[in-house]
């Protein structure tokens, strides 16, 4: 089997098998089928990402098809939004089809089954269908209505669609085998009444088909190839195939494949679920941010890209699994630190008095828009003598690994100068109030005077108190505090509501941000990203927190037991020190294939986080052999650097351009980013 071959997944597999046994590439036709009785949520992302990724890869079609067959529950509402989405996520479809523009095809086919007696008009109550269903080990029994005429069961038909009847009184049933070992083949029903208004055909029908018998037919009348659905629909194909063996004749045969679905952990994706969140005041709508929906993740911040990334990353699978919500987190990480503009904003701020800076006066300081963009440009900022800066940066006393800001000791204010805490200005209670401090005229950054590089261990975020524009910050958390809320037989998922999932503060950000509009996007240095919300204008600025700089929730995850486990087994394994991990990274970086070594690399980032320089720097020195080493080494002080805004020590530069001019390319390639990012 060729390389190209093993990367292909099980679905392009059989797409390929098809070409290969005849089939020509023009008749390729996908298809993303919506219900249109809610918004998209995340979980949908990944059945979007297959079809039109599809349509993508072979050049073909994707048709964006709505499954409107129900309208107690569908609105024109839902889908504009649904539309929304998909072009926000960056897909374009081919056409735009309804199942309800194929109503008047579905009843003429429904005619001819009950001509050809396969199907029958059934006029017994719900419970009593149900019953008669059977079990999984006892077959079904027959409808006493099961052997009307085909005259009866067309006159019954005739007055269902001309409103004669309520709804309940009757339905149509295709007729099949009561003792298929399949339930859903036991005469399924394929219409029921509904005397509802359908947000486009208004009141022109009054029965309705039944989605078993809609779906597989709406693929069949628009020549789609593949339908691919999610794996609960994978005793549904034996059915879907019957129905479709009563109506072929000459188009392209559709075939129906599963996939698994995107489950996410600290997530909801049921419909019914998440509206009663809505409904309950839970939340402010479908679009608030802390909820899975599409349009919640867009006004919370998250990209199309990171999206797209995410849905890539997970793959596709045959199996029911569970993703972290982690790595979607990761994900628009990483997306947005190479897009998103720098800025500096405090969220708990203290009032910081630099004493020996002229009274009165005011500078504007270079700061640069993104170090991951050099097209980005910088702008400028203003400094005073006083400022804002985050309290949780000072302390009066602090322990040796406390590098930012305390009496006696020296920090950088970023893009400025060195500053040396002097005393505070407390009140009654003991509260600082103030901070005092002094600092080096001669230190500014960027000024090439040697006082400017001198090397401090900590940089500070702030803002010019005159110049400060307060706004309001929503930080988001996670709406649910277990794993898996929905996952209890015993619990309401409401009870694992986090009730510190939002929380409301007044922050201070830098003048740049006063033009800011809606869904714009920022890294607060420091803090975390942040975009602009639905609801800022420039008199009352709002920002919605996206996802901070590390995963916070690492730290406290529980231990999960097996679901199939109710005892607590004890934990015996002590965890690992991230500098472990790196180092054992290394020993197997340079041996995996690209594919593997990627995926490492991702998960090398993320514990890189937890790392400290001083950790680091022993392994500056690895063996040239143990090249392995040096790379995820390389890696991780990329990172490190940029997580808690420093600048490479001496240590650090020659270790850079030693890799530099190393034989290995890996090495070589993520020394020459840190070589331009940091000019040295």
């Amino acid at each position: 089997m060729t390389e190209d071959k093993k990367s292909l997944n099980f679905i392009e597999q059989i797409i390929e098998e098809d070409l290969k046994n005849g089939m020509d590439s023009k008749d390729l036709r996908f298809r993303f089928p919506p219900e249109p009785n809610g918004y998209l949520h995340i979980g949908h992302t990944k059945a979007i990402g297959i079809s039109f990724g599809l349509g993508l890869k072979y050049n073909a079609p994707v048709n964006l098809r709505f499954d409107d067959t129900n309208p107690a529950k569908e609105e024109q509402e839902y889908v504009d939004a649904i539309k929304r989405d998909v072009t926000w996520l960056g897909y374009q479809w081919d056409q735009e089809c309804y199942s309800s523009d194929y109503f008047q095809q579905l009843y003429d086919w429904t005619i001819q089954l009950i001509k050809d007696g396969k199907a029958y008009v059934d006029s017994q109550s719900a419970e009593a269908i149900a019953e008669q269903k059977g079990t999984t080990t006892e077959p079904g029994t027959n409808s006493p209505y099961r052997d009307r005429s085909v005259e009866e069961n067309l006159d019954l038909f005739r007055k269902m669609k001309e409103g004669e009847f309520d709804e309940g009184e009757h339905v149509v049933r295709a007729k099949i085998d009561m003792t298929d070992p399949n339930m859903l083949m036991r005469d399924p029903l394929m219409y029921r009444i509904l005397k509802k208004s359908h947000h486009r055909t208004g009141d022109e029908w009054c029965i309705y088909p039944m989605y078993d018998w809609t779906h597989g037919e709406s693929d069949y009348i628009e020549n789609i190839s593949h339908s691919l659905c999610s794996l609960e629909f994978k005793p549904h194909r034996k059915l879907y195939d019957w129905f479709l063996d009563q109506v072929y004749s000459s188009n392209i045969r559709p075939k129906q494949r599963e996939f698994a679905r995107l489950n996410l952990s600290y997530t909801i994706m049921s419909k019914r679920k998440l509206l009663k969140l809505v409904e309950d005041g839970v939340v402010s709508g479908w679009d608030d941010p802390r909820m899975p929906t599409i349009s919640a993740l867009r006004r919370r911040g998250y990209t199309p890209g990171s999206i797209r990334k995410f849905v890539e990353t997970v793959g596709v699978a045959k199996r029911e699994n569970v993703i972290d919500v982690s790595l979607l987190e990761f994900c628009v990480r990483e997306d947005l630190n190479k897009t998103a503009p720098r800025v500096m904003a405090v969220l708990d701020p203290v009032k910081l008095v630099i004493t020996n800076y002229p009274e009165g006066e005011e500078e504007w300081l270079d700061a640069e828009n993104n170090p991951e963009d050099e097209t980005a440009g910088s702008r400028k900022v203003p400094f005073s003598g006083e400022l804002y800066i985050e309290r949780e940066d000072f302390k009066e006393e602090a322990g040796r690994k406390f590098f930012r800001l305390t009496l006696g000791k020296e920090v950088r204010l970023k893009n400025a100068y060195i500053i040396k805490g002097e005393n505070v200005v407390k009140d009654d209670n003991g509260n600082i109030t103030e901070i005092h401090c002094t600092y080096d005229p001669k230190s500014k950054s960027g000024s090439g005077t040697e006082e400017s590089k001198r090397n401090v261990k900590g940089t500070l975020h702030w803002v010019s108190i005159a110049h400060a524009i307060p706004a309001e910050v929503r930080i988001y958390d996670r709406l649910f505090n277990d794993e898996a809320p929905d996952g209890h037989k015993d619990k309401d998922f409401m009870e694992f509501l986090n009730p510190d999932s939002l929380r409301v503060i007044t922050g201070y950000v830098e003048p740049s941000l006063k033009s800011a509009k809606p869904l714009d996007q920022f890294q607060f240095q420091r803090l975390g990203y942040f975009n602009v919300d639905l609801e800022s204008n420039a008199k009352a600025l709002v920002f919605n927190k996206t996802v901070g700089l590390r995963d916070t929730w690492a730290k406290v995850k529980p231990k999960q037991t097996s679901q199939n486990n109710n005892k607590q087994q004890p934990n015996t394994q002590k965890e690992i020190p991230a500098i472990e991990e790196i180092k054992r990274a290394g020993k197997k970086y340079t041996n995996l294939p690209d594919q593997k070594r990627e995926a490492l690399k991702t998960k090398i980032k993320e514990t890189a986080k937890k790392v400290s320089v001083e950790e680091l720097e022993p392994l500056y020195n690895t063996a040239v052999k143990k090249v392995g080493t040096r790379i995820v080494t390389m890696i991780s002080l990329g990172v490190i650097l940029e997580d808690k805004v420093l600048i490479p020590n001496q240590l650090a530069k020659e270790f850079i351009l030693k890799a530099v001019d190393d034989k290995n390319e890996l090495l070589q390639a993520e020394a020459l980013i840190l070589k331009e990012k940091y000019s040295i």
